[in-house]
């Protein structure tokens, strides 16, 4: 941060959002006022791109660390669509708060890698964005239009040394999409309408055998097609799954289920870093809002990965580890401030407190 002022913001801002509850707004900041966090995301000329870039450079160098010799493991590339709800007008931000699919908020198309114990959300070739993408609605790019943008800024040191595996629902079932992915040497595991045509001038939900290679009408060459069964309302739906990978019908359903990890990443995001939390006024407060959830999230999971105490997952106490670990200051100053709070109530009921420093 160019000041010590804003740098005590940004730290502010980290343990607003880690306090793990999903319900962070800058009102229920306990150590900088709400004027001072929106100045901060809206008014401010720090660089948005140098906290990008110094994140960016981490991940890539924690993912090429899991590289070892021998076959190139596998990353999974997972596309998906968000809707970061919101209730009210927002002529401030334009076309970006809009409905669709029945829900009104902003649209955000995210890109999603895992690689074994590895969660990372978005990551680009190019230093000055986060890698999501915002849908405007009907007249600008569809979501798999921007899901090949995000795809495209993919970084090459992961492409050299990883086998891509894309996984997505149907709405990334495109034919230039997946013509895409395997131009890129990738394969690409997603799902497809049941009514897409054949060459033969059949329907996708004619084929009974899983597995059996099939040709979409557009693409010249050979899908493999499989489905999986979801319930729904207490009833079983049947999703089909296509693979550009020669694989037999039981391993496609079982890398078309993988595709849902976002969803536990969206509910995550949202719910314990507070993603959907945004109120700037400016398109850019937005922008510096979903990025510093998102860092905040990726802090937290690798405060995990270092405790590793136990297989289960638990957010809330891994929030809470990492203000301990990275933001103690934060955390006692927050502490503090409520003590002063609620100090003359503690009075009344005949209780006092003395802070001792104890010498180790």
């Amino acid at each position: 941060m160019p000041t010590s002022y804003q740098q005590e913001t940004l730290e502010s801002i980290f343990g607003l959002i880690l306090c793990g509850q999903g319900n962070s707004v800058p009102d229920h900041c306990q150590t900088k006022s709400a004027s001072a966090i929106s100045r901060f995301l809206n008014n401010y000329q720090w660089s948005t791109r140098s906290l990008i870039r110094t994140v960016r450079s981490l991940i890539v160098k924690f993912i090429l660390d899991q590289r070892k010799r021998g076959r190139k493991p596998t990353l999974q590339v997972i596309l998906d669509l968000t809707t970061l709800e919101k209730v009210g007008k927002f002529t401030h931000l334009g076309n970006l708060v809009r409905v669709y699919n029945h829900k009104k908020g902003l649209h955000i198309i995210v890109m999603y890698l895992v690689l074994g114990n590895w969660r990372i959300p978005g990551l680009s070739a190019t230093l000055r964005e986060w890698s999501f993408r915002i849908y405007r609605g009907k007249g600008t790019p569809s979501p798999s239009q921007l899901a090949q943008k995000l795809l495209n800024n993919l970084p090459k040191k992961l492409t050299q040394n990883f086998k891509i595996y894309v996984l997505g629902y149907t709405a990334f079932g495109t034919i230039k999409l997946i013509n895409n992915i395997r131009k890129h040497s990738g394969h690409a595991i997603v799902g497809i309408s049941k009514n897409r045509t054949l060459t033969d001038g059949r329907k996708v939900s004619e084929i009974k055998n899983r597995g059996q290679q099939v040709y979409l009408k557009g693409l010249d060459f050979p899908v493999f097609l499989s489905w999986v069964w979801l319930k729904r309302d207490c009833k079983k739906i049947q999703r089909f799954v296509i693979s550009t990978k020669p694989m037999k019908g039981t391993t496609i359903a079982r890398w078309g289920k993988r595709r849902w990890q976002i969803e536990g990443f969206f509910k995550t995001a949202k719910y314990r870093f507070s993603l959907h939390r945004f109120g700037q006024k400016t398109r850019l407060g937005v922008y510096r809002w979903l990025i510093l959830s998102l860092v905040s999230y990726l802090l937290a999971y690798w405060v995990y990965l270092h405790l590793c105490k136990s297989d289960s997952l638990d957010w809330f106490y891994c929030a809470q580890q990492t203000l301990i670990l990275l933001l103690p200051h934060v955390l006692l100053l927050s502490i503090f401030n409520q003590l002063d709070t609620i100090m003359p109530w503690l009075h009344e009921l005949g209780f006092d407190f003395c802070l001792i420093r104890c010498k180790i």
